[in-house]
């Protein structure tokens, strides 16, 4: 008998639990990309229900799909699914799952029935493509259907997973002026190694705690690529796969700078590149990092997305992509190895959407100097209430700060951030927080 898989929490758990006693709860749509850990959170909580029923659309016969047309109440649906899986759909004991709803538009169409005439029952939909489907619906469920959105393991969950709460904790109520104990800083810095080289992806996060081997690991990541780029001819008929494969490649070779459509493939317009750059970015796979002004907030009111860097969503299929040298990072105790392909910014990144709330998707900023003659930039802008923070991925001296210190004095700002593998610190007006501790910066 097949051993049952090990559940490692996540903090999405806490708000899905929240959802599931809430009188006022909306049906509620789970969001991300393929592969993060959607269907587990669901079962998980599933489990505290008396009843649970999961209907995968993937696996679904037409004669299923067509209990969803129009005409057919949420009341009807439940009884014909209650019996096909021989389980009690109960109001307020039954959690009803719907995975890879995305194949079913007419069952994504459903979803707001069910908070109209069955509000007393608790639905999930999740699906791994869901963007594409919901920009196919012209008016999809406005006020009655809430989102949460899932990513890719944080650091903070790999550590909880890892047995290591106490110092996720340690590390949350540190600061610039209250530092860690520098032993315990390296400590952490050596899981950092490992975590940016395993990545977040949960399969893999699991079987490294399980079998602490890193080159199973790089084999599974290998794998995993290989079932991303075969996905890629669902994405759309628009643009062909193979075009789509190209630029998921390029953004992992154009990590260190602005995105480049003519280096991203010398068959295609950049028409086509385009295309297939906001097919990805839909998909949860890159993230986009735009330039703005920033003279004021919100951020967004000033950016110009004719200048971005574009960031794969998870560390350890970029640096398979790239096929880096794991064994330099992980030995490594300089910055500019650890960094090596921009490995620490795409880090940064996603730490930053990770930590931000999971009720509405983040947008990344950055800065340059838009004179023709200056190279000046800030490599991430945060808003945290009325304030802008900007934050430098860098090993420092303080001599080597100059952007920050131009953009602290041309927008009149109290303090910048530099996150590197120093351990907390505060130099006049730069804060340092080490690269694990950088959702420090957005955490409530």
């Amino acid at each position: 008998m097949m051993a049952k898989k090990r559940y490692f929490q996540r903090n999405i758990d806490r708000e899905l639990l929240l959802w599931s006693k809430d009188a006022d709860r909306k049906v509620l749509l789970l969001r991300g990309a393929r592969q993060v850990g959607k269907s587990s959170a669901v079962r998980n909580l599933g489990a505290g229900f008396r009843y649970f029923v999961e209907i995968n659309f993937d696996d679904a016969d037409e004669q299923l799909k067509n209990l969803f047309q129009p005409g057919v109440s949420p009341q009807e649906i439940c009884m014909q699914l209650s019996a096909l899986t021989l389980t009690p759909i109960v109001p307020g004991e039954t959690l009803l799952f719907f995975d890879e709803i995305q194949t079913c538009l007419p069952a994504i169409l459903k979803l707001r029935y069910f908070y109209e005439q069955y509000p007393e029952l608790h639905v999930i939909a999740a699906g791994s493509l869901l963007e594409f489907a919901l920009e196919e619906i012209s008016s999809f469920g406005v006020g009655r259907i809430s989102s949460l959105f899932m990513y890719p393991f944080s650091f903070d969950e790999f550590l909880s997973a890892s047995g290591k709460e106490m110092w996720v904790k340690a590390y949350t109520e540190a600061s610039p002026e209250n530092p860690l104990f520098e032993v315990l800083h390296k400590n952490i810095l050596k899981l950092l190694q490992i975590f940016l080289l395993i990545g977040g992806m949960p399969a893999i996060v699991a079987d490294f705690i399980t079998n602490q081997d890193l080159l199973r690991c790089q084999r599974q990541l290998n794998d995993m690529l290989v079932s991303f780029r075969t996905d890629f001819v669902k994405y759309k008929k628009r643009v062909p796969s193979t075009r789509i494969n190209e630029v998921f490649k390029s953004v992992a070779q154009q990590a260190e700078g602005k995105f480049v459509y003519e280096k991203a493939s010398v068959q295609s317009s950049n028409r086509q590149i385009k295309d297939a750059l906001e097919l990805l970015i839909m998909a949860g796979l890159v993230y986009p990092v735009t330039h703005t002004a920033a003279n004021g907030i919100p951020l967004g009111a000033e950016m110009n997305t004719k200048f971005q860097r574009m960031f794969l969503f998870d560390t350890g299929l970029f640096q398979r992509i790239l096929e880096l040298n794991i064994s330099n990072i992980l030995l490594a105790d300089d910055f500019k190895t650890v960094n090596r392909g921009a490995l620490a910014e795409i880090f940064v990144a996603l730490e930053l959407v990770k930590a931000a709330s999971c009720y509405s998707p983040t947008s990344l900023y950055y800065w340059q100097r838009e004179k023709s003659q200056s190279s000046a930039q800030i490599d991430f802008l945060v808003q945290r209430d009325d304030k802008i923070i900007p934050i430098e991925v860098k090993a420092g001296t303080i001599g080597k700060m100059q952007s920050m210190n131009l953009f602290l004095k041309e927008k009149h700002l109290e303090y910048g951030i530099r996150t590197s593998l120093e351990n907390f610190a505060k130099y006049d007006n730069i804060q340092v927080y080490p690269l694990y501790a950088i959702g420090n910066i957005v955490k409530r």
